[in-house]
């Protein structure tokens, strides 16, 4: 049988990357975005009878109001999605009986730790945003106790609004840039992301005779003891300054425009918005508990410049940019 998968915000990368690979893996994918859901004012009723015509077999909540600024002066917004309308998700795949698998972020950390966060850590979110998305989680897992809740961070793709998009376009306007590198992180690329989601929905709905997953057996219900908050980013870490130049590297290796990345502090470019200076993720409880690890984020990188910059062959040259 085809497992279905619902996904909130279908002009998200998340979204637009499990549409893309769901079918590739034998699933069926129904993604719902605005105006047939508008999480700042739909309730659990209205998402419900969304979900029951879907057919759906787990859920995946990954529409967020995401512009980490704005928030600043638009708090009800962000609380509207990112706190009421992930709860009326997570209150309607409750009362089906659905998996779900909710995002959230690395921003509900103040990023004072000197060690990458585990899931245990305090939270202490900088701004608007941050505490959006905690109240979230809090509101997520009182409606869904069983749900997953998954943190991930400085998410990139193939398409969208994101770091590696704005610095491959600067770079074609721009003789050199200038990027934050007191801030350090895990680049997660949709594209894994995705491929992680999947496989969490294939082990969360797996017979109850299933060899153990990990540290345990998950099965259809979705236990509570298997839910709860985890990490998932990709593998590594670097700062923005050293994610752009990378960037830039695998351009110029894709023989498309590249130019140097000069390393500033986060004084230098001051934002409405606070950020974390240290946004890594410990992502050990998610292997343990799910076998699920994401590759290198030079990995992923690699992946979405060959899609946005296929390589050239040895009888191919680019026109100059």
């Amino acid at each position: 049988m085809t497992l279905r998968l619902f996904v909130t915000g279908a002009t998200g990368q998340v979204a637009g990357a499990l549409t893309e690979a769901g079918p590739r893996r034998g699933l069926a994918v129904t993604a719902i975005g605005r105006p047939a859901l508008d999480l700042e004012t739909a309730d659990a009723d209205a998402v419900t009878r969304l979900i029951e015509a879907s057919g759906a077999d787990v859920v995946v909540s990954a529409a967020a109001y995401t512009a980490v600024d704005r928030a600043e002066s638009e708090p009800d917004r962000a609380f509207g999605i990112n706190r009421d309308g992930a709860a009326a998700v997570a209150r309607a795949a409750a009362r089906l009986g659905l998996p779900l698998l909710h995002l959230s972020t690395d921003y509900v950390f103040d990023g004072t730790k000197p060690e990458p966060y585990r899931e245990s850590d305090p939270t202490a979110p900088l701004g608007v945003y941050g505490r959006s998305k905690r109240d979230g989680e809090l509101a997520v897992l009182e409606a869904h106790p069983s749900a997953l809740v998954l943190r991930t961070a400085w998410v990139y793709g193939p398409t969208g609004a994101n770091f590696l998009r704005t610095m491959l376009r600067l770079a074609g306007e721009r003789e050199r840039l200038r990027v934050v590198d007191d801030q350090i992180g895990n680049p997660t690329s949709a594209l894994d992301i995705a491929e992680a989601l999947i496989d969490l929905a294939l082990k969360a709905t797996a017979p109850a005779d299933t060899p153990a997953i990990g540290a345990g057996a998950p099965n259809r219900a979705l236990s509570p003891a298997m839910g709860g908050i985890f990490h998932m980013t990709a593998a590594g870490e670097t700062s923005w300054c050293g994610f752009a130049r990378a960037i830039m590297a695998g351009s110029a290796a894709r023989g498309a425009r590249a130019v140097p990345v000069d390393a500033i502090g986060t004084a230098d470019y001051p934002t409405p918005a606070r950020r974390p200076a240290n946004s890594r993720l410990d992502c050990s409880r998610l292997a343990e508990h799910w076998a699920v690890r994401l590759p290198d984020w030079r990995h992923g990188l690699g992946t979405v410049l060959d899609r946005l910059l296929p390589p050239l062959s040895s009888k191919e040259t680019r026109s100059p940019s």
